[in-house]
């Protein structure tokens, strides 16, 4: 079959017949067709008896063309093929892949087979997840009927299948067997169901594609429609009838045979899993009706769309579209995105909804209905809309005569006819003018005015248009236009502020037209509050994008008394009434962007002002704007801009894998107030085909905390409006792209925006000038605000002179500065005041005017009065029948330029004047003029009147008589008009006229002559010695303030001729705001004077001339003049052009200036045209090199300034390189720096890199060599840099490890770190073996520190320092070796040499020592001493040394050679340290002195008496035993010895046996101590040195019975010396330690006063000097125990704090 015609562009069959706007035709065609089928009625009448059977529950309304039956039959068939798997192994497993997916369908539809209203808009839902297993059904009924002959075990499913789905089986067939897959994002087409749960049986495909309709093939779209309908119709009943009818008699047969073979255990299994799928459907059903309601929304869906029209006009049209959602969707309907409204437009649009069927129908097509058409359905859920477009033909037929009689004002251009041929010229004239109109707001009103058009013409009438200040108006709800043939109208429905202005009508008939305006005032209405301000005027909306708009608006003239606070904006969706707030605080920047908007929706929006009394009226609303992006509605602008082609192109991008976006390009801040800053960029180049939205982000200069601005939703239009800004604050700003891929990286950050009202409110207005123009209305000119920016207007304010109350004269802001103020009293004397207008706000009012009384000028008001009398004639030559007079101009011309003069004149005879004649018909331009016919010898007088647009002014006075008579003076006349210009405080310039008579010879020069005005004749003197031949002069040399008048004289050959008249006085001083002509140059190399003057009158003029003649040759010089500044350019500067060149303002206080073009200034000039021709970019750096943070190599030079244009070129040894993977490039016009940044130098990198500049005309270039060791040492620079970047990616030392001495001569080894976290260790160590830290390190302050307390040398070694965590380590070395090792020494040796104290002097013993203290000590400290500066050499006599911390120098038997100055010096390696001490005089005597005492006292110490030790402080002994005690005793000589009992001298006996041996041992023994024994001993030693006395106390204690007592003897130390236990030999039992302590209690109480002794202790430090033998011998004389045979004894030697302890210490043994 041959593709039709809309098949052709596509090679696949199927997917050209998906177009969704074919499909409801196609489902209606299909259904028909259907119907007709045998096998369709079959099939149907299967599936309703299977309907009835146990599965009545799973209808096909109940599971919308994918129910739970499908599933349930396909579970259970498939169970039956699996158990015949070894007959076909491809159909096995082809059954067995479908079975997992029908299962798991099962469950799930199972669970929404609720029967209900609810489910069955739920199962749509359903049926968009189940596409897949869609087609794995569609590819299961192509080989269904192999499988039912082996499957006895699905009868249900069979039946079900075979019988039941028939009708389905042709559509699934057809749409998931041969119809190519759906796109990605394809979205599933849904049924409709209406209320009932009556489902449709019919699917129509929808096309996804491209298609492209062409004209021309078949006449109407309708047809085409209907040919690919009947074609697919067709198509799908070849390709499924028959497969009907062998499906239904196979299923049949295999029913019967399965039925057979099964066996009962299969049987039984299938029962059971049919009765577990019943049960779990209904478990799952119920479930279901408990489910919250909200699980059931979902968003509105397109089922059918609504399709475009190309119709006629007056045809009718109507479209249609399907929509489902829950709840049901609201659809409203747009015509190109502007709501249609049917109650304004009745009858012309029919609105209908029905069951989820929603049509637009439209009445009477025209040609205006040519649009698009775009249904938005919406819910809780969300909103979708769907477009359709409708092209109206037109006829070319004959042309409609209505149409020149229906009150159209304009015709398209096909109509226009032009009337040549009928009248060469038409004289159009206005009958019944509307005049100056009043109005106020809210009121209607209407103005209009008769035309007569000659010759009149049968059948054309004029084109009618009205113009607004210039702009072309059209009809609107606000504006309505009517021509009636003879009179055009135009109506003002709802008159409001932004309708102020000049009207202009115009009629247009063919090349000619003629035009009337006037103006047009409307008033506020009356405030709803006392005092509110008026309402805004003219918003208008800017910028418009998705999501965001730009309000504008203009600030009322009145503010109801009290300062505007500022404004709040409103906002109303089109097509409703619901006005919300923008604004939470009023701004007052008339500018405001608002944002959140609905990207799709349509918008107006009102403006109210509020100050302190209450919020005014709303403006009035904008007109409607829709959310969209600018590309996408300038799309549907020009949608419909060829209406005449017919041709409709439908087009959707295929869809595509998912793009991370890329950062958009050119952001920058557009707007920047206090209140918010405004973002606006480009979006990125790389973001897919999917659309981007955009995340902003801000920070605060200075910082990188970057925050985002809109947190929850991205913004989808590429400008943002940035609020809660700290003003006065810096900012920067990026932005994000995202998209359903992830979110791109940001792009690179605005420059700092400080928050701030960027646009200043401008100053006031000055100079305001009134001027008479009628009855009722004044002209009020003003001088624009200096600096002014943006201005939108100004506001004219008039008040009657005394009353105090202004009132505005215009309500909408007037631009230019001039302005006719209307409806003031005639006769009332008004003064005036101006103010300036941008969106900042309000000036000032200027100052106010002077008082001008209302009443018509002369000439409407145009010009001010007629000019004052001229004044001082002269005759300037005489001959016999003619004179020729001079005179000055008018001191008041009226307010206008002068036009002429008049000239009467009258003769004098005997005295006695005659009648006036005039000497001149025609006003003379001149100030210089000749009457002839006069009569020779006679005496006249003259008078001149001056002349302008007002009128003839008042004549001059008779002039003086003079007598008409020839000169004969051989001398020239007087020259005349002589005009004072360029008046500064120090010179001017005098020009001049030649005079009229020249005398016998031509003039040859000129004398100026200058006095002050007030000096007598005698003062003139002349300001140039030398004639000069031009007719100027610039005099210098004034005073200023001084007032000059001057004179000219000219001469020729005969001599010096009369003077001139007089100038009238000029004060020699320089006015306020004088400014002076200015040679420029521009960029293109233009060389111009320029002069601006702020002083002008609407009258004035620029007069330029060279050397103060009129410049009649422009082909040298043009002339530019706008406003208040004029340019005389020079086409091309040469010696030509050399001169003086002057530019007068005419109508101004003599505002003039002149510049002078000498050949140096030319020259001068000429070289800077050059440079602006052909231009260099300056450059502030030129190319350099460096290393970035990264290892990358950063290559930049940075001019002063660059365009938006400018271009750079990069190159590499002669050869261009481009941005890529190696080079990124980048130029910053903003800041002119270029740079190219290479990550890594590699070797064939060496060679000259430059920048190539271009920027307009200007170029530059910069050139960088790196070669050689310059390029290895920058690549290893480079290298390094990298390897560092790396590095400080995880912990690592920002200073590495080195020493510091404290003050307490520690060594301390420290290091700095960084980039550390809890994790991080760090570990010591020295010559490879760790060290133990006892303390952990905190890195708080990122310091780490090993401390080596007394340094020494064997701290010398490397020492290591590691850091490292999961991310890296980094390692640090020091080597204290060697010279390393000297340095700490030294820095140790100075910190100990920085301690020392001052040297002291201290006696001995011995000798004088000299010392000082040092905070440590090491034995690398290097000390000297010197004596008188000469170092002392060391002997036995004189040394020193070291003891702890104290450094000292030991004299010993000093003498009187050993005074003098003793310095210490320490060197610590660099430097020496000296400390020094001065022993002579009174410090050596008492020092020696005390030595000597010291070495006496330590004789007498070291020989005097005493008793070395043995005795012990108390003995405790039993009565009976022997008692021996032994001590040694010291002397030189040696001492006596007495011992003493109680204080009583006793001598020896048989009982108490005393020795004493060699003087040095003494002996006491009692051979059987008895009670009365008991006391306390002393022994006394004495010779000639001194004495000393040794106590001892002995208790002796009696025998009790058996109970044996231990003998206690202690010495003066507390030690024991000896334990002995006496006994009887008879064995005793031992008493228990408590019967002990209570018997030494009790026996030892009595004795306790008695038993205490002490023995005065030697200082232990103290040494004596004892010989060596008989040291030897006392130790063996030392405390002993008698060791007779016949008696033991234990001595125990108890110190004596406690009793109680002396009996814990005892110890018994045997006697």
């Amino acid at each position: 079959m041959a593709l039709p015609f809309y098949q052709k562009h596509h090679q696949h069959y199927d997917r050209s017949y998906r177009h969704k706007e074919l499909q409801s035709a196609l489902s209606q065609y299909q259904k028909e067709e259907k119907r007709k089928s045998a096998a369709y009625a079959h099939g149907s009448a299967a599936y309703r008896h299977s309907s009835a059977a146990d599965y009545s529950h799973a209808t096909i309304a109940d599971y919308s063309h994918e129910s739970a039956a499908y599933a349930h039959g396909s579970e259970a068939y498939s169970y039956g093929s699996l158990a015949y798997d070894h007959e076909s192994a491809a159909q096995s497993k082809r059954s067995a892949a479908y079975s997992l997916g029908s299962e798991a369908l099962g469950r799930r539809s199972a669970a929404y087979s609720l029967g209900s209203e609810a489910l069955s808009k739920t199962s749509a839902a359903y049926s968009r997840g189940s596409e897949a297993l869609s087609k794995r059904m569609a590819a299961y009924s192509l080989g269904s009927e192999a499988l039912s002959k082996r499957s006895a075990a699905s009868s249900l499913g069979s039946e079900a299948y075979s019988l039941g789905l028939k009708e389905s089986n042709i559509m699934i067939e057809d749409q998931s067997y041969k119809l190519s897959p759906k796109a990605k994002r394809a979205k599933q087409s849904l049924l409709l169901e209406d209320k009932e749960n009556k489902g449709i049986d019919y699917v129509v495909p929808v096309f996804t594609g491209r298609d492209v309709y062409a004209s021309g093939i078949t006449d109407t779209e309708e047809e085409r429609i209907k040919e690919s309908a009947a074609y697919i119709a067709r198509r799908n009943l070849f390709a499924t009838g028959e497969g009907v009818s062998v499906s239904s008699r196979v299923a049949a047969s295999s029913a019967e045979e399965q039925h057979e073979k099964k066996s009962r255990k299969v049987a039984i299994r299938e029962s059971a899993e049919r009765l577990a799928l019943r049960k779990t459907i209904e478990e799952t059903q119920e479930f279901h009706r408990k489910l919250n309601e909200d699980k059931l929304l979902h968003a509105p869906e397109f089922v059918i769309k609504p399709r475009s029209h190309t119709v006629w006009e007056k045809q009718n049209v109507k479209l249609h579209c399907t929509v489902t959602g829950w709840p049901e969707p609201r659809v409203t309907w747009y015509k190109n995105n502007v709501p249609i409204n049917v109650h304004t437009n009745p009858g012309k649009y029919v609105i209908e909804s029905r069951y989820g069927l929603h049509s637009l129908e439209i009445s009477t097509c025209e040609f205006e209905d040519t649009a698009q058409y775009r249904a938005s359905a919406m819910n809780v859920k969300g909103e979708l809309s769907a477009y359709a477009s409708i092209v109206v033909k037109r006829y070319k037929g004959e042309i409609d005569d209505t149409f020149f009689h229906a009150g159209i004002v304009t015709m398209p251009l096909s109509f226009g006819i032009t009337p040549h041929g009928y009248a060469s010229r038409f004289e159009i004239h206005f009958v019944d003018k509307f005049e100056v109109t009043f109005g106020r707001e809210g009121e209607t009103m209407s103005l209009g005015c008769t035309v007569i058009i000659h010759p009149e013409i049968k059948r054309f009438q004029p084109e009618i248009q009205w113009y607004r200040n210039g702009v072309l108006i059209t009809p609107s709800k606000w504006v309505n236009m009517h021509w009636s043939g003879e009179r055009a109208t135009i109506t003002l429905t709802h008159a409001n502020k932004e309708d102020e202005g000049l009207y202009t009508l115009r009629v247009v008939m063919g090349d000619y037209y003629e035009q009337y305006s006037s103006y047009v005032f409307v008033r506020d209405t009356d405030a709803e509050i006392a005092g509110a301000p008026g309402s805004p005027l003219d918003v208008q909306c800017l910028d418009a994008n998705k999501d965001y708009v730009i309000i504008s608006w203009k600030q009322p003239a009145v503010d109801g008394g009290s300062h505007i606070l500022g404004y709040f904006i409103d906002k109303c969706e089109v097509g409703t009434t619901n006005w919300t707030q923008c604004n939470d605080t009023p701004v007052k920047f008339a500018r405001f962007p608002v944002t959140g908007l609905i990207e799709g929706r349509s918008y107006i929006f009102r403006v109210r002002a509020v100050n302190n009394a209450g919020i005014s009226i709303p403006s009035r609303v904008s007109d409607p704007v829709a959310a969209l992006d600018p590309a996408d509605r300038a799309r549907l602008r020009s949608h419909p801009s060829a209406p005449w082609t017919g041709q409709i192109i439908v087009t959707e991008e295929e869809p595509t894998e998912g793009v991370v976006p890329g950062p958009p390009s050119n952001l920058q801040v557009i707007e920047a107030t206090k209140n918010y800053v405004v973002l606006s960029w480009k979006p990125p180049g790389e973001r897919g085909h999917e659309g981007v939205m955009y995340f902003v982000e801000k920070c605060i200069a200075g910082t990188e905390n970057w925050q985002r601005v809109n947190t929850e939703i991205p913004v989808k239009s590429p400008r943002f409006a940035v609020f809660d800004l700290a003003e006065g604050k810096s900012y920067h700003f990026r932005v994000r792209c995202c998209n359903s891929a992830g979110i791109g990286e940001p792009c690179e950050a605005t420059e700092s925006t400080v928050v701030g009202d960027k646009l200043d409110i401008p100053k006031a207005p000055g100079r305001i000038i009134p001027t008479r123009n009628t009855d009722t209305s004044v002209v009020v000119t003003w001088t624009e605000p200096q600096d002014a920016k943006e201005l939108v207007g100004y506001y004219i304010e008039a008040s009657i002179v005394g009353s105090g109350h202004w009132e505005p004269c215009n309500n909408n802001p007037v631009k230019g500065t001039r302005f006719i103020c209307h409806g003031l009293l005639t006769d009332e004397n008004y003064v005036f005041r101006v103010r300036a207008v941008n969106a900042a706000g309000l000036s000032e009012f200027s100052r106010e005017s002077e008082a001008i009384q209302v009443k018509a000028a002369i000439g409407g008001g145009l010009l001010h009065a007629a000019p004052s009398p001229p004044y001082d004639i002269s005759v300037l030559e005489s001959v016999r029948d003619s004179m020729v007079l001079g005179w000055k101009q008018p001191k008041v011309i009226g307010g206008a330029e002068i036009t002429g003069y008049y000239v009467d004149y009258r003769e004098v005879i005997d005295g006695i004047p005659g009648k006036w004649k005039e000497a001149n018909v025609k006003p003379i331009s001149e100030r210089a003029y000749r009457i002839t016919s006069l009569k020779e010898n006679m005496i006249y007088q003259f008078q001149v009147a001056a002349t302008n647009v007002a009128g003839v002014g008042i004549p001059s006075p008779p002039s003086r008589s003079f007598k008409c008579e020839e000169w004969s003076i051989a001398v020239p006349g007087p020259p005349h008009d002589l005009f004072c210009t360029e008046v500064r405080k120090d010179s001017l310039v005098l020009l001049w006229k030649e005079p009229v008579y020249t005398g016998r010879s031509p003039v040859s020069g000129y004398y100026v002559d200058v006095k002050e005005t007030e000096a007598t004749d005698e003062h003139w003197k002349s300001a140039n010695e030398k004639t000069i031949t031009k007719r100027f002069l610039k005099i210098t040399g004034l005073k200023e303030g001084v007032s000059y008048v001057f004179r000219v004289r000219a001469t020729n050959q005969a001599g010096v001729g009369k003077p001139s008249d007089l100038t009238d006085p000029v004060i020699a001083q320089t006015q306020p705001g004088t400014k002076e002509v200015v040679a420029e140059v521009d960029d293109n190399g233009v060389i111009s004077l320029n002069f601006e003057c702020d002083q002008m009158s609407p009258d004035s003029k620029f007069i330029w001339s060279k050397n103060y003649e009129p410049i009649e040759d422009d082909s040298r010089l043009d002339v530019d003049t706008k406003g208040g500044k004029s340019k005389a350019v020079f086409k091309d500067l040469g010696e030509n052009d050399l001169g003086i060149y002057s530019c007068i303002v005419t109508d101004t206080d003599g505002v003039s200036s002149s510049y002078t073009m000498d050949e140096e200034e030319m020259k001068r000039l000429l070289a800077l045209s050059h440079e602006h021709k052909f231009p260099t970019i300056p450059l502030t750096s030129e190319l350099a090199v460096e290393i970035m943070e990264k290892g990358q190599v950063r290559f930049w030079l940075q001019a002063e300034k660059l365009s938006g244009n400018a271009k750079v070129n990069f190159v590499f040894n002669d050869k261009e390189i481009f941005n890529g993977e190696k080079y990124k490039m980048n130029v910053d016009q903003k800041t002119g720096l270029v740079e190219m940044i290479m990550e890594k130098l590699d070797a064939k990198d060496e060679g000259t890199y430059t920048f190539q500049l271009q920027d307009g005309k200007a170029t530059n270039q910069s050139s960088l060599v790196l070669i050689g060791d310059v390029f290895k040492k920058l690549q290893d620079e480079a290298d390094f840099q990298r390897r560092e970047w790396y590095r400080k990616q995880g912990p690592h030392f920002v200073e590495y490890l080195g020493w510091e001495v404290t003050s307490d001569c520690n060594v301390l080894l420290k290091c700095k770190v960084a980039n550390i976290k809890k994790e991080t260790h760090i570990v010591w160590y020295k010559d490879d073996r760790e060290i133990m830290v006892d303390e952990e390190h905190d890195f708080k302050d990122g310091v780490c520190t090993l401390l080596i307390s007394e340094f020494s040398k064997k701290d010398a070694g490397i020492y290591e320092v590691i850091l490292k965590d999961d991310r890296g380590k980094d390692r640090s070395e020091l080597k204290l070796l060697d010279a390393a090792f000297a340095d700490l020494m030294n820095e140790v040796c100075r910190i100990i040499a920085l301690s020392a104290t001052e040297l002291k002097i201290q006696s001995t013993e011995e000798g004088i020592r000299l010392y000082s203290f040092v905070s440590h000590y090491v034995e690398d400290l290097r000390v000297s001493w010197s004596h008188n500066d000469a170092k002392i050499k060391y002997t036995d006599r004189v040394k020193t040394g070291v003891t702890g911390e104290q450094i000292w120098l030991q004299i010993n038997e000093p003498t009187p050679h050993d005074k003098g100055k003793y310095t210490m010096e320490i060197f610590d390696g660099k430097k020496a340290h000296t400390k020094m001490v001065d022993l002579s005089g009174q410090a050596f005597d008492e020092a020696y002195a005390e030595f000597q005492r010291l070495k006496q006292a330590a004789i007498a110490e070291k020989n005097r008496a005493r008793v070395l030790g043995g005795l012990p402080d108390v003995v405790t002994i039993q009565e009976g035993k022997a008692l021996n005690l032994t001590c040694n005793v010291w002397g030189d000589p040696a001492p006596e010895i007495t011992w003493l009992k109680n204080e009583r001298t006793f001598t020896a006996d048989d009982h108490c046996i005393l020795k004493y041996e060699s003087g040095k041992c003494a002996s006491f023994t009692i051979t059987a101590v008895s009670t009365v024994d008991s006391g306390k001993y002393a022994l006394l030693v004495k010779n000639k040195y001194g004495t000393e006395t040794s106590d001892f106390t002995v208790i002796v204690t009696p025998v009790s019975g058996q109970t044996s007592m231990p003998v206690h003897v202690s010495d003066a130390q507390g030690q024991n010396k000896n334990k002995v236990s006496l006994t009887k030999k008879k064995k005793t039992n031992t008493p228990s330690n408590h019967q002990k302590e209570k018997t030494r209690e009790d026996f030892v109480k009595p004795h306790v006063e008695e038993i205490i002794a002490t023995e005065e202790t030697p200082d232990p430090n103290e040494i004596p000097i004892v010989e060596e033998e008989d040291d030897a011998e006392g130790n063996k004389q030392a405390v002993r125990v008698n060791d007779m045979q016949s008696a033991a004894a234990k001595i125990v030697l108890y110190p004596t704090e406690s009793l109680e302890r002396q009996e814990e210490k005892s110890v018994e043994t045997n006697g």
